[in-house]
């Protein structure tokens, strides 16, 4: 498998529980469906598999945003994901800076932080979990 293919314009909130998080500031240019993890700057960037601190999700991009600018960023519960995806397939942190894939894309060392898992084939029910732990 690889990457999820978005299509930016469709994501959105999936449900009336989703949480969202407004007037982020994003230290890149960010767009809608991308996981993103808060930099001890105080500013969202791209998450990636590939470090540990890049790892460490806490969302995914619902509104574009540029380098500095400012928009939403989804936590928990139900989001279109703008993909076709597997029910009951979990889905994480790509080494892609932003990318979601499903887990047994994962290598070895790759660290592993949880999105959620396809509730239908159109939506992922956010229910984060980075564990900082190196695929092994």
């Amino acid at each position: 498998m690889a990457d999820l293919t978005i299509t930016a314009a469709n994501v959105g909130r999936g449900g009336a529980t989703t949480e969202i998080q407004q007037n982020c500031q994003f230290g890149e240019a960010m767009t809608q469906g991308q996981s993103t993890y808060l930099s001890t700057d105080n500013k969202w960037y791209k998450a990636d598999a590939d470090t540990s601190s890049a790892s460490m999700a806490k969302g995914v991009v619902m509104t574009p945003a540029s380098t500095n600018g400012y928009g939403d960023i989804a936590l928990s519960g139900p989001i279109a994901i703008g993909a076709t995806v597997a029910v009951g397939q979990v889905y994480v942190v790509s080494t892609t800076a932003g990318g979601i894939a499903p887990y047994a894309d994962l290598g070895t060392g790759d660290f592993v932080t949880i999105l959620g898992v396809a509730d239908t084939t159109s939506t992922i029910n956010l229910s984060i979990n980075a564990t900082g732990i190196a695929k092994a």
